[in-house]
């Protein structure tokens, strides 16, 4: 799909219900009650007066100051703890189809002319919420398959601008859209998961990654169905397994897997406790068979805490050893139990990994700090008793861009060691 022009209708104003439609008049205003001077495109409930008359949550809004001043111009949700999301802080810009049209433009032109994504797969973010300027909203391409999520009512109010112009970059594409429930609770809205065709499930898309296939479903997998920000961690990675052993833990849909499976690993063992995952994991073991050269991965459906326990107790090791688990947590006062959570997962890894192993271990938490990760790996070698040498940290690839002043968006935590 090659992106077209933006065209006269991009500026029409048209949402799926209706609202804001052809309005010509001026933006409700919301004032704060705080002086305001951060960067940041949040503000919270608490620092925002309450007007008489509340928008609907969602509505586009201008923002001002204590003293009356401009501030900025975004969605407003007045129940949700997230007040205020600034989109535009040009009072002379308004934010209507035509601006959403310029923002994605400009997201995808950074994947595709800055990054040249395209040329290793025809997969990946399209729009990283705050890292693109889009508070609230990502978009994940795979193929001809646009998978959209909403993580503000503001997003899900205006989402017919947003399906015209991702139309406008990915011509023919189809979409599949979807909210998770704790979100729509957060931000006060309702929204069953909906796909372009208009009736049932969007139809999975075949792949393509650095020359390994695989099958996204975002309708029988979790989330989008198949996780793009590992992308350079897996190809990284997989540099390093031919003839080895390979553990992939909490293995999901089979990445790390299936590409150590291609690149020559002498064996491959996936462990997860979801069996629907799995069995998408074993499909797309079979679309890149012909490439695979005698060895066919190994996925077992189980609880990864009593599976480690027993392969230690068996005796085995493995040379590459891969934990990649779901998010722990998404509240501030559930840190402390879900670093001990990866704490426990880390240390029975360990105690599977061969001497000169290497092990890879990953956290999606976003509240979860790179340096409180660190020192949790820190704890877990010294309490399993082994040495761990850190050769790498990264994080989510490129197209999973965040703000110097949002580090929320920066949520993918990556560790490459050696084990002795």
């Amino acid at each position: 799909m090659q992106a077209r022009p933006l065209h006269a209708e991009a500026t029409q104003v048209a949402t799926a219900s209706g609202d804001n439609a052809g309005m010509d008049t001026a933006n409700p205003t919301i004032r704060l009650r705080n002086p305001w001077r951060s960067a940041h495109p949040w503000i919270f409930q608490k620092l925002v007066d309450k007007p008489v008359q509340r928008p609907r949550p969602g509505s586009i809004v201008d923002i001002t100051g204590v003293e009356g001043e401009w501030i900025g111009r975004g969605f407003y949700n007045g129940h949700s703890r997230i007040a205020l999301r600034i989109l535009e802080t040009a009072p002379a810009v308004q934010v209507d189809a035509a601006w959403f049209a310029r923002k994605i433009e400009k997201a995808v032109s950074l994947r595709r002319e800055l990054l040249q994504l395209d040329d290793v797969t025809d997969a990946w973010r399209v729009v990283h919420s705050e890292g693109d300027g889009l508070s609230g909203l990502v978009v994940d391409r795979y193929a001809d398959l646009l998978v959209v999520e909403f993580f503000s009512a503001g997003m899900h109010r205006h989402r017919e601008w947003i399906y015209d112009a991702l139309r406008a970059q990915f011509p023919g594409c189809r979409f599949h859209a979807f909210a998770d429930e704790h979100v729509q609770k957060q931000e006060s809205f309702d929204f069953k998961p909906w796909n372009s065709a208009g009736t049932g499930d969007a139809a999975p898309a075949i792949i393509s990654e650095h020359g390994i296939r695989f099958r996204a479903d975002p309708a029988g997998a979790h989330k989008t169905g198949f996780f793009a920000d590992q992308r350079e961690n897996r190809q990284w990675l997989s540099r390093h397994v031919e003839g080895k052993r390979v553990l992939d833990l909490c293995c999901n849909t089979g990445g790390f897997g299936v590409y150590a499976a291609v690149r020559g690993a002498a064996a491959v063992t996936g462990i997860d406790i979801d069996e629907a995952v799995l069995e998408i994991a074993r499909g797309n073991a079979k679309l890149n068979m012909p490439f695979v050269s005698g060895v066919k991965p190994r996925f077992v459906q189980a609880d990864i805490f009593p599976w480690l326990r027993d392969a230690a107790a068996r005796g085995e090791q493995y040379d590459v050893v891969i934990l990649d688990p779901a998010k722990m947590t998404r509240d501030r006062d559930q840190v402390i139990p879900a670093l001990k959570k990866y704490l426990d997962m880390n240390k029975l890894a360990l105690g599977v990994a061969a001497p000169g192993a290497l092990f890879a271990t990953f956290s999606c938490t976003g509240l979860v700090s790179e340096e409180d990760f660190l020192g949790m790996l820190r704890r877990a070698a010294f309490f399993s008793g082994r040495e761990v040498q850190v050769l790498k940290v990264a994080g989510a690839g490129a197209d999973h861009p965040f703000l110097a002043q949002v580090p929320e968006s920066r949520y993918l935590k990556a560790v490459f060691c050696r084990v002795s």
